[in-house]
């Protein structure tokens, strides 16, 4: 496209020029004098506001032209009307009616494939619970190792760790007097029994869990001495629980605690498409039997009230609502009347299903690594490799564009110009 006239000066402006303001004050100057030409040779009986009317009139088609005539604003124009028909839903609607019909036949196919996906992941969920059977004796056993319940053989507690000899040379080197000193005061020690503060240990390690955790949770957290997933029956609402086994403690009564989770596997039926595997859409806890002033979820406050009549002030004690990791067990109910939950509510419970999945998922299957550490430090492994991969491809896409620099000169810096 010829470079257009900007503002009627005559003056020919390239094709990629940098585009500048119009000149409008030059223009309303003339538009003034034409006007007051206008009012000398129109007759008295002419309205004023006819002649600001078509002074307007006049300025706006100027003004108009001039714009139409700058290469930038029509390239500008064109780009936002390419973008705007190449949307997926402004070419849907540009097709003809037959094609639409038959469109609309595929998303027939796809809830239906939606449904069978649905079927998919009830027998998914069949199968995690036969393992599951499987997994519980091995579980049950490692629950006897860490209350000391039973005693592993030297068959059993035979590990072979990747830095095993470096230990071994190092332990050679050490002062055997240092050696024998240490052995000395272990002598006098009480041995541990079973994994002292195994769960509780598990708490600490993992973010997730500790920030749920308030110093006045910890003593109470020790006597955990085991978690269990159960997963619902043959032919109930697909669900699962979690049991939180404690040891006779002088916190409260239950030697378990449960919390369930109530799951849905069939596509929502306003929007099937959404439909992406079992989703946790309730919860329900339990009630912790506290012993008297145990109760860490409340705490006590005292109020000063004063008598409106008598003006006399007396002190009450109230109980409000505290931080606790033992508020797990009272959560919140996801709606089911029709009425929707606050933004803070919603994320409240969404973060109770993100860490009910977490036990179920990884906490209990690999208790001993999130024990250790190992498990955390391979989460945080995978976590910096999926970030290097994202700044690999930026890296490689960037190579690309340099690529096709090269190329092709006009998608280089120095496009347009020479």
């Amino acid at each position: 496209m010829s470079g257009g006239v900007v503002g009627g000066h005559g003056g020919a402006v390239p094709e990629r020029a940098k585009p500048r303001r119009l000149p409008l004050l030059p223009q309303e100057a003339r538009g003034d004098k034409d006007i007051q030409m206008a009012d000398n040779s129109f007759s008295d009986g002419v309205p004023s506001d006819s002649l600001e009317a078509a002074k307007n009139a006049s300025n706006t088609e100027k003004l108009t032209d001039q714009v139409m005539q700058n290469p930038q604003v029509l390239a500008a124009l064109q780009e936002r009307l390419d973008n705007v028909s190449h949307t997926p839903s402004s070419y849907i609607e540009t097709l003809p009616k037959a094609v639409k019909r038959r469109i609309n036949a595929l998303k027939q196919l796809q809830v239906k494939c939606a449904h069978i996906e649905a079927k998919f992941y009830e027998e998914v969920h069949d199968l995690e619970r036969k393992y599951a059977a499987l997994y519980q004796p091995l579980f049950d056993k490692r629950r006897e190792f860490i209350t000391g319940d039973v005693e592993p053989t030297d068959a059993e507690s035979e590990w072979h760790s990747e830095t095993e000899e470096e230990d071994k040379l190092a332990g050679d080197m050490k002062n055997k007097a240092v050696i024998a000193e240490k052995e000395a005061a272990a002598a006098e020690e009480p041995a541990p029994r079973g994994i002292p503060e195994f769960w509780f240990t598990i708490f600490r390690n993992v973010d997730m869990l500790s920030e749920l955790v308030q110093e006045y949770d910890e003593p109470i957290l020790k006597h955990l001495q085991d978690i269990k997933v159960k997963f619902s029956d043959p032919g109930q609402p697909m669900s699962f629980v979690l049991e939180f086994h404690f040891e006779p403690n002088d916190y409260f009564t239950n030697p378990v605690l449960t919390k369930t989770y109530k799951m849905k596997s069939e596509p929502d039926k306003a929007d099937p498409f959404s439909f992406e595997g079992p989703e946790i859409v309730d919860c329900d806890g339990c009630t912790i039997d506290w012993k008297k002033g145990k109760n860490v979820t409340v705490k006590t406050i005292k109020k000063k009230q004063k008598h409106k009549g008598r003006g006399t002030v007396r002190t009450i004690t109230k109980q409000v609502p505290n931080d606790s990791f033992f508020n797990f067990f009272s959560p919140l109910r996801a709606s089911g009347d029709g009425e929707s939950l606050d933004e803070d509510s919603e994320f409240t419970l969404a973060s109770d299903f993100e860490i009910g999945h977490f036990f179920r998922e990884r906490i209990v299957p690999r208790a001993v690594l999130y024990f250790t550490g190992e498990a955390i430090e391979d989460d945080d492994n995978f976590e910096e490799g999926e970030e290097g991969e994202e700044e690999e491809l930026e890296g490689d896409e960037e190579a690309e564009d340099d690529d096709d620099a090269e190329i092709n000169p006009k998608l280089g810096p120095e496009a347009g110009h020479g």
